[in-house]
């Protein structure tokens, strides 16, 4: 129980460097109709924005979002609320981080397992042809 406890301490302080940004984790979560994300910076220095790319297992990458700093010790959190409309339900996500002079890097790519029912993906796609 010790070394689990002390594996979890030093785990949460590693940060990797993305471009001009330490990046203390990515994460996310399948939630109802929603994939939710969310990401720690530890420092951002000369950092332009975060784009927010998703890809299902048969295609490329697509921006979804694009969020802007908050400056360093930020929290972020993005809800990607059109995963329920697409068949696939295995996602992977990443963040392109991009830095004031146009350099790039991108952050580790997260796998998200996104169930929905087909009542509610059925509904959502009738919705967005009505739109």
């Amino acid at each position: 129980m010790k070394r689990l406890l002390f594996l979890t301490i030093f785990v949460s302080f590693i940060s990797v460097m993305f471009a001009g940004t330490f990046l203390e984790y990515f994460r996310g979560k399948s939630e109802s109709e929603k994939v939710v994300l969310e990401w720690k910076t530890r420092e951002e220095a000369s950092l332009k924005e975060f784009t927010v790319e998703r890809k299902s297992a048969v295609g490329d990458y697509i921006t979804i979002g694009i969020i802007y700093p908050k400056g360093s010790n930020s929290f972020y959190s993005f809800i990607d609320e059109t995963a329920f409309k697409s068949t696939s339900s295995i996602y992977y996500y990443r963040i392109k981080i991009i830095d004031t002079d146009g350099s790039y890097a991108y952050s580790n790519e997260i796998t998200i397992i996104h169930s929905v029912s087909s009542v509610k993906r059925t509904w959502g796609s009738i919705k967005a042809m009505f739109r």
